[in-house]
């Protein structure tokens, strides 16, 4: 949420301080120390982290309480993404998201359940009529746990807002100790107009930071010209875990003058995607460290940004020293300071601006179709931030998209015409993004007669693949014709070398049973407490389809008692 400008004078203390956000109402979710594998605003692939990740002691299991009464109006059971996520409403208009979950509790459960075997379906998205699943405060509504994309047992928790824009929950009085200060990798000076130079240099130039007694950092002087700004890569840690988690605030100060400030209060999911144009994405893609803009270039349209001056951009003139100041701040007040001393100088530039020139120049709001041997190209407008030069080559079956170091923003289709390949080898077809090993990985792809098109928000090497070979099904804990009464489970390995598995549908007796499907270990499971089945003998089928559409079969035969 945005503060008056006034206000962001009076203090660290009083960051964040809204006397429209209800700071005590919610409880904590989990009666364990809160320590965050990931905070609020944290900088994350494609997206800003939209809520807190607080750790399980690495374990699964552990009981979530309703942190105030409410209605569950949102149940979403998926593979990949948030897993196993609730979503309830508060009467006091804002709604709490609790994501990866292993399963939930109670009348939820049982609600949850029910709808899968009457859809049929494992993934659901269910939105439970209003006043059906009411929790109070304090009452177990799920159980933490690992599911969907998530890289270790954690809950991700969210506070948004009646527009439901994603709120920091620091802000409702959440508590987390943290005595550390934010902690600072690397700054950059970037220099922005033609005539623009830093250290003689049109190029980015990173600087070198000199630590000081106090903490803070100053910068080896640098002499420039013209319009220049400034990026930073720095993350904060708190108390009792080494993660490095997003900072709260980044303000900056040019000769005495505030110029520029970013807070991770509040955003909305519309605008997340933009983070690729707030960190410098080249630099990321080259170098897997993230730094974030100090200034706002064309088509950034980020709330996070909440004051600047000139979109943050520096002017510096020849003869002036110029002051700039980088302040990083946590939640809890902790600062960073950088100091970057400036020398306008008008001297001779001796690395002109790096420009990779090629015959594919893209005007980022127009629309562009490119034709490269058999492949189309159709570019919507608006797709990138920023007029520039594309690298595009074709060879057979396989297209050369650029490097993914610039930022796509909307959908780029990618159509090839497959007309060379047999009428019956067409539905194997799929384009995939190769992997720098040359290994493809499954772009959904949708064919019209001979033509195979393709979406992506990532330039890469993209290749004709044929898929031929069907899911590979095979037993975990049990084996054909065996007694295993005292199973809980019933888990079977799928596998798939090239497109992935699309789908999967399994029966016991010929009633379909619930499997549940964990991608990062290949295994679907079964649990026998869903009581489907009561004979002694059982015949278990499953069947699994990859998305090329080659499918397989097992069939097995257990008892039990």
């Amino acid at each position: 949420m945005c503060l008056p400008i006034t206000l962001l004078f009076i203090g660290i203390i009083s960051y964040g301080q809204n006397n429209n956000v209800p700071d005590q109402y919610f409880d904590d979710p989990l009666k364990i120390p809160m320590i965050l594998s990931g905070s609020f605003g944290e900088l994350r692939s494609n997206h800003f982290h939209s809520g807190l990740d607080i750790k399980t002691q690495q374990k699964e299991g552990i009981p979530i309480y309703a942190p105030a009464d409410g209605v569950v109006t949102r149940i979403k059971v998926a593979h990949y993404g948030y897993g196993k996520a609730l979503y309830i409403s508060h009467p006091n208009g804002y709604s709490t998201v609790y994501a990866h979950l292993q399963r939930y509790a109670g009348p939820i459960q049982e609600y949850v359940k029910a709808s899968q075997y009457s859809r049929e379906s494992y993934e659901v998205e269910l939105f439970p009529e209003a006043g059906k699943l009411v929790v109070n405060r304090g009452d177990i509504i799920g159980y933490t746990g690992n599911s969907g994309s998530s890289g270790g047992p954690h809950l991700h928790f969210e506070i948004r807002d009646s527009n439901s824009r994603p709120m920091n929950p620091l802000l409702f009085g959440i508590e987390i100790p943290d005595s550390k200060k934010p902690l600072v990798n690397t700054v950059f000076a970037y220099p922005i107009g033609d005539n623009a130079h830093v250290d003689q240099s049109q190029n980015p130039v990173k600087l070198r930071l000199i630590p000081l007694n106090d903490g803070s950092y100053k910068t080896e002087n640098i002499s420039a010209l013209g319009k220049i700004g400034f990026g930073i890569s720095t993350y904060d840690q708190q108390d009792g875990a080494s993660n490095k988690n997003g900072v709260y605030k980044i303000r900056t100060v040019f000769n005495g003058t505030e110029n520029y400030n970013v807070l991770f209060e509040k955003f909305s999911f519309a605008e997340t995607r933009y983070l690729n144009r707030f960190i410098d994405y080249h630099y990321w893609r080259t170098n897997k460290s993230r730094v974030q803009k100090l200034f706002r270039e064309e088509n950034n349209p980020l709330s996070v940004i909440t004051h600047e001056v000139d979109n943050g951009y520096l002017q510096i003139e020849d003869g002036l020293d110029a002051s700039y100041t980088i302040e990083v701040l946590d939640y809890k007040g902790n600062k960073t300071t950088i100091t970057v001393p400036i020398s306008g100088k008008d001297i001779p530039v001796v690395t002109p601006r790096d420009v990779n020139k090629t015959s594919d120049y893209i005007y980022a709001d127009e629309a562009t179709s490119i034709t490269k041997g058999k492949f189309s190209i159709y570019i919507p407008p608006n797709s990138l931030y920023e007029d520039t030069y594309l690298n595009i080559e074709a060879q057979g079956d396989t297209l050369f998209f650029h490097e993914d170091n610039i930022p796509i923003h909307k959908n780029i289709s990618i159509t090839v015409d497959a007309s060379n390949y047999k009428s019956e080898d067409l539905d194997k077809l799929y384009l995939g993004r190769l992997s720098l090993k040359g290994e493809p990985y499954y772009n959904t792809t949708y064919r019209k007669g001979t033509k195979l098109t393709a979406r992506t928000r990532t330039f890469g090497t993209f290749a004709l693949v044929a898929d031929t070979t069907p899911p590979t099904i095979s037993a975990v804990n049990f084996k054909d014709e065996q007694w295993i009464s005292a199973n809980e489970t019933l888990t079977v390995k799928i596998e798939d070398d090239l497109s992935g598995i699309g789908s999967y549908r399994a029966t016991i007796n010929g009633k379909f049973i619930l499997m549940e499907y964990n991608y990062k270990k290949d295994v679907l499971t079964y649990d026998f407490g869903d009581d489907i089945i009561s004979d002694t003998e059982n015949n278990l089928k499953v069947n699994v389809v990859d998305n090329a559409g080659n499918s397989a079969t097992f069939e097995a035969t257990f008892f039990r008692k």
